[in-house]
């Protein structure tokens, strides 16, 4: 390979990096998720969207059983008031476990919407210890868990 060769691809890998240091200069966590203002989760679910940060409101009407493969996750359904049921995985290594929850119960959850044809997943409702995550929580008889 000639000198000028070599040369020509050492301005190439500098450009490369100086685009991507750019570029990741630019790019905060939360720009990498919709804001709950913008969309409903019945809208979400119609229009097949994913990685969306959403506030939610919903009546238990399952409990299942705690997934216990990798970061264990509390896991249950909830119902929309339209009807939209939700699977909710509330990672209890990261935010302590709702251990009063029941059947009927209203909650308020923030968290990143992944849809389903079944509904939709509603997961990251603790707070990230790495700072690189939108915080989410669930709201349960005027107790926060996060």
């Amino acid at each position: 390979m000639s000198k000028a060769t070599r040369q020509k691809q050492r301005i190439w890998l500098i450009i490369a990096f100086l685009i991507v240091g750019y570029a990741a200069s630019k790019y905060s966590p939360q720009q990498a998720y919709e804001s709950s203002d913008s969309i409903s989760v019945e809208q979400a679910f119609q229009e097949r969207k994913s990685d969306i940060q959403l506030q939610v409101e919903g009546t238990v009407i399952k409990i299942l059983a705690d997934d216990i493969d990798g970061n264990r996750h509390q896991k249950f359904i909830i119902e929309r008031p339209q009807g939209l049921t939700i699977l909710v995985a509330h990672n209890i290594d990261l935010a302590p476990r709702i251990n009063t929850l029941k059947l009927g119960d209203k909650l308020t959850l923030y968290g990143e919407y992944e849809w389903s044809d079944k509904g939709g997943i509603l997961h990251w409702t603790h707070y990230d210890p790495a700072g690189q995550h939108v915080d989410g929580w669930i709201e349960h008889q005027g107790q926060r868990y996060q």
